[in-house]
């Protein structure tokens, strides 16, 4: 029997157990990584670098960027170094840092695609208010609630797990230090201390749920009073890719802690991990990107620029 005083390291589910299988993971990771720098941080420089850009909904779209890039960074390249190098160990203080910052990324994120739900709201519904309800000002505190929230609900999280004896060794059930999986090597007297915490994250996360749902409802009665088809292009090619990152962010999360018990083995487990954790900060910038014809072509214009510097 062991306590959380006494564990030195943590042991992670490997991906494989052949040593071609451990390569294979490794590159396949790297490259998914590499694609996710790539795609984020071309986001974050195209906005960044154009002044054009400077609206409230690309502001929004670069600290959505941030977050996916903080996202897959706090868990991929451990894993990377971790099939490279043969071993599942991860330090108690690596644990404690995936465990606070996974949860404070992805909670930020969603809180974020809620503010983002009401600028494409205000836009569409209110369009004379815009620049009252959006100034510079607004838009900056918005973002800043996002990225406090993410912080409050992962510094709760992180304490109270960690609070806990882990009782029942120190080897996890998942790829990345997660929570109910940290909480499982607790005894269920003390797991249950975990509940009222876990209340507070769902009733913020289906707040802002039912807030983007009840948003994209107002905006799609609008959008079909607009007689113009060009008009309905323009707003549906604005709306569909934030739903579309909605929609994979929620149904990823959903099943990978909510599928039933039957359903539950290893392979599955990391699967459906994979796409929850990886997958979505990943293809965020493609989705943005492909429906976004602005920002498509002031990124062509950024890398033709670079390119044809001498």
């Amino acid at each position: 029997m062991s306590n959380s005083s006494s564990i030195t390291q943590f042991l992670l589910l490997p991906f494989a157990d052949t040593r071609e299988l451990q390569l294979l993971h490794f590159w396949l990771f790297l490259g998914i990584y590499l694609a996710a720098l790539l795609g984020n941080g071309l986001i974050i420089t195209t906005i960044a670098c154009d002044q054009h850009l400077h609206t409230p909904m690309y502001f929004f779209l670069l600290n959505l960027s941030l977050l996916d890039l903080g996202c897959i960074s706090t868990i991929v390249p451990k894993s990377m170094a971790n099939s490279l190098w043969d071993t599942r160990a991860i330090s108690y203080a690596g644990c404690v840092s995936q465990i606070f910052f996974f949860p404070y990324f992805t909670t930020a994120e969603y809180c974020l695609l809620t503010v983002m739900a009401y600028n494409r709201y205000v836009a569409i519904c209110k369009p004379l208010h815009y620049g009252t309800l959006l100034s510079n000002r607004a838009c900056v505190h918005m973002a800043a609630a996002a990225w406090a929230s993410g912080f409050l609900n992962a510094l709760l999280h992180t304490a109270n797990t960690f609070s806990l004896p882990l009782c029942k060794g120190n080897a996890l059930d998942q790829f990345f230090c997660e929570i109910p999986q940290t909480l499982k090597l607790s005894s269920s007297h003390f797991y249950l201390r975990e509940v009222w915490v876990i209340l507070v994250s769902l009733l913020l996360i289906f707040g802002c749920f039912v807030f983007i749902v009840m948003s994209y409802v107002q905006i799609f009665r609008a959008v079909l009073r607009i007689p113009s088809e060009q008009g309905w292009h323009k707003a549906f090619s604005t709306c569909l890719p934030h739903l579309a990152v909605v929609f994979l962010l929620t149904s990823t999360g959903t099943f990978a802690h909510l599928k039933p018990p039957s359903i539950s083995f290893p392979s599955l487990n990391l699967g459906v991990s994979v796409v929850y954790s990886v997958v979505p900060p990943t293809l965020n910038p493609l989705i943005y990107s492909m429906r976004n014809r602005e920002l498509r072509d002031d990124l062509r214009k950024l890398m033709t620029g670079c390119f044809q510097q001498p």
